[in-house]
């Protein structure tokens, strides 16, 4: 991936400061946390939950020059999210708002509760951020296999910054409305959460399209390593690896083909209009 100039892009960084103690239980809890709620999943149930108890409060730093550096990188890629979606929304005669994106390590206070290292990367709703912990690329290629470059970090970054895409539109409260209903079965509904995320996905995608279109950043294995990323948390990898086999009708998030399928959907397209994963099911 090739840096550019690019700053501001709406980043607060929260390392070094020092937080409070993990909520809930060991490790092993927390993995699964961040196997299900990884790459947008609602994070509210888990984040809320627990009784405090856990690691101890982290003491204040000082950020090396490699911790500077990555703050550097994600300020960047922030920069590229806002000044593309910024056009795509004006193409589309519509304004944008870029979510707040907020580094921090162990633990740090979300507007959906308190947001915890090991969940993996997400995107709050209600204040509209995206908080990452970039520890978790680390479990990302460890446990789960996936390469693992500078351009992960990008296509994760974008994927959430696709949740807040889908709040923007109104897609985000549909699906809320249609969960409160009480209407549907949780199969049924788990078939909406794959949609939003294969969505999230295709959005990613057209990011990666338009983005490289006007600051050329892509180099050669940069798409592969999104798909890899993709991929390696598909439901049906993690499923396997979990528990030995696939259950379908529980996928949240849609299987390792069909992220890889939206996300070159939308890279190949770049068009947001493109991007109707959900096929009648918020009609």
């Amino acid at each position: 991936m090739r840096w550019t100039d690019d700053r501001g892009g709406n980043v607060e960084d929260r390392r070094g400061l020092g937080g409070g103690a993990v909520v809930g239980g060991g490790l092993g809890t927390l993995i699964i946390a961040a196997i299900v709620f990884f790459l947008g999943g609602d994070p509210s149930a888990i984040l809320s939950s627990g009784s405090g108890s856990g690691s101890p409060r982290t003491e204040q730093r000082e950020l090396t020059q490699e911790d500077k550096k990555i703050g550097e990188m994600v300020d960047m890629m922030g920069k590229w999210n806002m000044t593309t979606w910024d056009h795509v929304f004006q193409q589309n005669g519509m304004n944008y708002t870029p979510p707040k994106i907020i580094l921090f390590e162990q633990t740090t206070e979300s507007g959906c509760g308190t947001a915890q290292a090991a969940m993996g990367p997400f995107y709050c709703p209600a204040d509209q951020s995206v908080y990452m912990d970039m520890s978790f690329f680390n479990e990302l290629q460890q446990r789960f296999g996936a390469q693992v470059t500078e351009f992960t970090v990008a296509y994760v970054l974008a994927h959430e910054v696709g949740h807040h895409v889908q709040t923007l539109l109104g897609t985000t409260q549909k699906v809320d409305e249609l969960r409160r209903s009480g209407r549907y079965s949780e199969e049924e509904m788990n078939r909406v959460s794959v949609a939003t995320e294969l969505q999230a996905d295709f959005y990613a995608g057209v990011w990666a399209k338009q983005t490289d279109a006007r600051e050329k950043i892509l180099e050669p294995g940069d798409i592969d390593a999104a798909i890899s990323a993709a991929e390696a948390v598909g439901d049906d990898n993690i499923q396997k690896r979990s528990q030995g086999y696939v259950n379908q009708e529980s996928f949240t998030h849609g299987s390792s083909a069909q992220r890889k399928e939206w996300f070159m959907k939308g890279y190949n397209t770049g068009d947001i209009t493109q991007g109707d994963t959900f096929n009648q099911l918020l009609k």
